[in-house]
């Protein structure tokens, strides 16, 4: 089936996808450096965005979100079920890699297993979903701090390779590998795993798995809202 597009959706898009968290106001000069638009191109479709209320225009001509942008985020809250989207590709990494999946979240100076996908064989990491665990070992708990308040040099270098491989840290059967997920604003979400028997470890599944989560954290933290072409260095 062909991929249908819309070339003036598709650039409207692109200029709501410009605003950055903390703007208070977008000339024109920085939305087309931004979307990489002609400036008359930009004025047309903000002038749509108007009538529709998506953008306002203040009086010394910057650029500023609209009011409609509000009403949609508050129905888009109000039905919204992370659950729906992780689940998902909790199952395509468990189908992909035959591996068990799980999703983690931190509160306070604990990670917490939010949602976890069990691999359909015999040998089963035993965490289930609710479970807390400590934020001094693992591939998770890296991720979690890393991305948190953490600046030690083993996060920043979880930062610059935006993975982390753990071989029986927290469990000397158990090894795994994650990858952090996004949302709106570039915000950091939570982290991605997959958990496998150390024994088992051969370069062709170390890669396997991490092209996995790598694809499938992509497709999540898009699902979500993070947007890395508007991402600021």
């Amino acid at each position: 089936m062909t991929e249908q597009r819309v070339a003036a959706v598709e650039r409207a898009l692109a200029i709501l996808n410009a605003f950055h968290e903390g703007d208070r106001g977008v000339t024109l000069a920085i939305l087309a450096k931004r979307t990489g638009l002609y400036r008359s191109t930009i004025l047309r479709l903000c002038a749509s965005l108007e009538r529709y209320g998506f953008l306002y225009r203040d009086h010394e001509g910057a650029f500023h979100l609209g009011a409609a942008l509000w009403r949609l985020g508050n129905i888009y809250q109000g039905s919204f079920d992370i659950a729906s989207y992780v689940r998902p590709v909790l199952s395509a990494l468990v189908e992909s890699t035959g591996e068990t999946s799980a999703f983690y979240i931190r509160e306070g100076d604990r990670r917490i297993c939010l949602f976890r996908e069990h691999a359909p064989r015999p040998f089963r990491h035993h965490i289930e979903e609710g479970s807390e665990l400590p934020l001094d070992r693992g591939a998770s708990a890296r991720i979690l701090l890393a991305y948190g308040d953490d600046d030690s040099d083993v996060s920043q270098q979880v930062r610059a390779e935006g993975f982390y491989y753990s071989r029986g840290e927290r469990d000397p059967d158990a090894s795994a590998i994650a990858v952090p997920v996004f949302g709106t604003g570039q915000r950091f979400v939570g982290s991605l795993g997959v958990t496998f028997l150390t024994q088992s470890f051969t370069e062709a599944k170390y890669e396997n798995i991490l092209e996995a989560l790598r694809r499938e954290s992509a497709s999540l933290s898009a699902q979500l809202g993070y947007c890395p072409s508007t991402a600021e260095p």
